[in-house]
């Protein structure tokens, strides 16, 4: 068990557990009172739930539709993964099951908090279940199998594995429709499943995205230091060569967050009103040292 455990940290196991139990709060809650359905693994075992006997249970689906995947997926995702994955989602059923089975909160035929008003419950279960997915990617596991399943397959068969993830969604939320004789679940069930996905961005890559620019100038000492003066940032700077006039160049490549990237565009065009700007975002932003 220890080979598993390499480099797990405690932090992760109470943030994984707390994420689960949120997960379960926003399905429970929000999502599966009002007949609306999660995404992936998921929106599957709650499908599965309310089809069959009352003895199978949303908790017991999201084990065994779950579980298997991150095993199968071992390999490809690693050891320590597949643990704080395993464990997330056992917190996530525990939580299902106490919701559902225990605590003395009616679920049956209504959100508490939320009533029947579709639209409140696909908005706040999305946000919620998205901020314990969200965390749960974040500690270093997944919640919802599917994922793995996209990473190991996607490529195979040619294509991304977000587009992998969309296109399960995509049949699951089309065989809900037909079973449930209506598509208006599966449509608000669309709306949560997006807001989910941008509330796992929120969490997983930050608020506010820094912003990675490359300028190209034939002037790179005076747009670095002025740079350099405004920001005291570090730049990395490659030479380079323009194909059409075949002019030595230099390509300065720094990091900024959103609201410098006004400040940096005037500083640079006061310098060279011919340099060439890029600009796009960057999840993350990893370094060692304040300059370069």
């Amino acid at each position: 068990m220890k080979q598993y455990l390499k480099g797990a940290k405690p932090i992760n196991f109470i943030i994984l557990a707390i994420a689960g139990l949120i997960n379960a709060f926003g399905v429970t809650v929000f999502l599966s009172p009002v007949g609306l359905y999660d995404s992936g693994i998921s929106g599957t075992s709650m499908l599965l739930w309310q089809i069959t006997p009352e003895y199978l249970t949303l908790s017991l689906f999201l084990i065994i539709l779950n579980i298997p995947l991150f095993l199968f997926g071992l390999k490809k995702e690693g050891k320590l993964f597949t643990v704080y994955s395993v464990y997330a989602v056992c917190f996530y059923s525990l939580g299902a099951f106490l919701i559902t089975n225990v605590f003395p909160v009616d679920v049956s035929v209504s959100s508490p908090i939320a009533g029947t008003d579709l639209l409140l419950c696909s908005i706040f279960g999305g946000l919620i279940s998205g901020i314990g997915s969200g965390l749960t990617i974040r500690f270093g596991g997944a919640i919802d199998g599917i994922e793995v399943m996209a990473v190991i397959f996607a490529k195979r068969i040619g294509m991304t594995v977000g587009t992998f993830v969309m296109i399960y969604n995509l049949i699951l939320y089309i065989l809900i429709g037909c079973v449930r004789s209506s598509f208006i679940l599966p449509m608000y069930s669309i709306i949560t499943y997006y807001i989910a996905l941008k509330t796992i961005d929120f969490i997983v890559e930050g608020f506010d995205k820094a912003k990675a620019a490359v300028i190209v100038t034939n002037r790179e000492d005076q747009v670095c230091k002025a740079l350099s003066d405004m920001f005291g940032k570090g730049m990395t700077v490659v030479k380079a060569k323009g194909y059409y006039s075949s002019e030595d160049k230099t390509a300065i490549y720094l990091v900024l967050n959103r609201f410098q990237i006004g400040k940096m565009k005037n500083i640079v065009k006061a310098e060279d009103e011919k340099a060439f700007i890029t600009i796009s975002e960057v999840s993350d932003v990893f370094s060692t040292n304040t300059h370069e």
